[in-house]
């Protein structure tokens, strides 16, 4: 009975945190860039159960010898294993800015390649963002609209000098008859790549390699892929989930309860 109430838990704890991550897809569902969070749940190993017993030896002076017969397997919750992100490109918008930059995907080497817009964060370090919302600070630099600097294929900030500046489909920024190569990266796998919050995404990536094909357009905005009317759905799904655990918990527990002021009762 307690592998049980255990088992209904899980599933609770489960729907629990996929219902987080949903909220969290709607919550982003108009940020540019954003790339919507997929829970991926995981039994837990299941367990194979024995039936105790004992077996007699016909011998001079009979024996009984434990024995163990399988009944069968039984599984024993659930638990999400982690966040998966989904990197299916979203729609474009049009916003006429000049520092609105969109990645369109094209044709990678790898299946789960994906190329971004290289930033410099708060502490100098490098990291990854599908969101072009850009701007040009007091300075003249290339920024996001948290102020971390926009790099370019060299790792240094990008001086504009003011938002008149064009970008060619190839990712190369013309100013003041300069040319600028933006630093896109490509990551060969990017389901390895950990989100930071604020759009950034931190972990392994490189130059885009030859033969790699993609487009950069300049006064677009890639929106958010999260679909809002699926995501609806899945809640209302992952909340059914959560009230069924919900009773099946209830019911364990009048049980239980019966088992001890009733069954248990002396006398």
């Amino acid at each position: 009975m307690l592998r049980g109430f255990y088992t209904a838990a899980s599933g609770m704890l489960s729907m629990q945190r996929q219902q987080e991550a949903l909220a969290n897809n709607i919550a982003n569902a108009n940020t540019p860039g954003y790339k919507a969070d997929q829970a991926t749940l995981r039994a837990f190993p299941e367990m194979l159960i024995h039936q105790m017993g004992s077996q007699t030896v016909p011998t001079k002076q009979p024996k009984n010898f434990p024995v163990q017969n399988p009944i069968g397997s039984i599984n024993t919750g659930v638990y999400v294993q982690e966040y998966v992100p989904s990197y299916v490109q979203g729609s474009l918008k049009e916003t006429g800015v000049s520092t609105d930059l969109a990645l369109i995907d094209g044709v990678f080497p790898d299946e789960t390649g994906s190329i971004f817009f290289t930033v410099q964060n708060e502490n100098g370090e490098a990291r990854y963002t599908r969101n072009g919302n850009f701007t040009v600070d007091g300075q003249g630099f290339l920024t996001t609209t948290q102020g971390y600097y926009v790099l370019d294929q060299a790792g240094n900030p990008i001086q504009t000098g003011g938002m008149e500046f064009t970008v060619t489909p190839d990712a190369q920024l013309q100013v003041g008859g300069m040319t600028i190569p933006l630093g896109i990266a490509y990551a060969p796998d990017a389901n390895q790549l950990e989100k930071e919050g604020n759009g950034l995404f931190n972990g392994e990536a490189g130059p885009v390699p030859a033969g790699a094909m993609f487009t950069v357009q300049q006064g677009f905005l890639e929106q958010s892929n999260v679909d809002a009317v699926q995501t609806m759905t899945q809640m209302m799904e992952s909340y059914r989930s959560f009230e069924m655990n919900q009773r099946v918990l209830k019911a364990y527990d009048e049980s239980l309860g019966k088992a001890v002021s009733e069954i248990g009762r002396i006398g």
